[in-house]
């Protein structure tokens, strides 16, 4: 299944991984709070499309079950283009899922339940809304057997003018010139955090991991507005394992956009973005 997973999403093999506290009150992103699962919001924003395909089977042993679940808010189902891209991913990891649930019934041991159930939960949220671009967030959850589930985080945008899907990183020139941009805000903060989680230590900005300065080419990137006309701040995500051990989770992180920032972006998509 994996594969199929969107690109640009963080995947963390057999492991179940704390998602982030909160950054909607930052960057508009409403992330997963639950440490082995993305919460369901109390309430659907109107519009929500939810897919749910559940089945239960027994391969002699003790049965089990596969569940899936795919969401994605009323501003896609506003654009047709987009929502037939993200069916189309949907139905894509859906079918992968069935064809592991086959190969689990016939040859999971009878003794053995876990590798009898299977699960997959995504949401998609909206992280920022512009005139020109939409810009999304996902959860995910997928289980596939074993001690641990897998668990991360995606984003994609989507230019309204081109009528396409972009990856964040791709609106700007180069990782390079973005790691120029931000990496060293961004590991500042890193290793401030890691720093708390590993009782007070004190990290520079070189070595190896788990205490290296992570290059933006292993991170999740988000772009999201605070006025909803200019991107003015980015999210940067580290998946558990990415910038240290499983035990200290995964990071995430709120920066403004500067004008280094502005600077890395391709010529065609700056007038999108704003110095907050």
């Amino acid at each position: 299944m994996i594969k199929h997973m969107l690109a640009g999403a963080a995947v963390v093999a057999l492991a179940a991984c704390s998602l982030p506290e909160d950054v909607s009150d930052d960057v508009g992103v409403t992330a997963p709070g639950a440490p082995d699962a993305p919460e369901a919001p109390d309430a659907p924003i109107a519009g929500d499309v939810t897919y749910e395909n559940n089945s239960k089977g027994n391969s002699g042993g003790e049965g089990g079950t596969r569940e899936f679940s795919y969401s994605w808010p009323g501003q896609v189902a506003e654009i047709p283009a987009l929502a037939a891209e993200l069916e189309t991913r949907r139905d894509a990891q859906l079918a992968e899922q069935k064809e592991w649930w086959a190969d689990a019934l016939a040859d999971c041991p009878e003794e053995s339940a876990s590798c009898r159930n299977l699960s997959f939960e995504l949401s998609w949220q909206v992280v920022a809304d512009t005139p020109r671009f939409l810009s999304l967030s996902h959860g995910f959850y997928m289980y596939t057997g074993g001690a641990h589930g897998n668990s991360g985080r995606g984003a994609l945008i989507w230019d309204r003018e081109a009528e396409a899907s972009i990856e964040p990183k791709a609106m700007f020139t180069s990782i390079d010139e973005l790691d120029a941009a931000i990496s060293e805000t961004a590991c500042t903060m890193l290793n401030e955090e890691r720093g708390k989680r590993r009782g007070g230590e004190s990290y520079g900005d070189e070595g190896e991991w788990p205490n290296q300065c992570v290059t933006m080419e292993e991170t999740v990137l988000f772009v999201g507005s605070s006025g909803g006309d200019k991107f003015d701040r980015l999210g940067v995500y580290y998946a558990p394992y990415i910038a240290g051990a499983y035990a200290e989770g995964d990071f995430e992180f709120i920066l403004p956009v500067t004008q280094a920032v502005i600077d890395a972006v391709k010529p065609e998509y700056r007038g999108a973005f704003a110095v907050k």
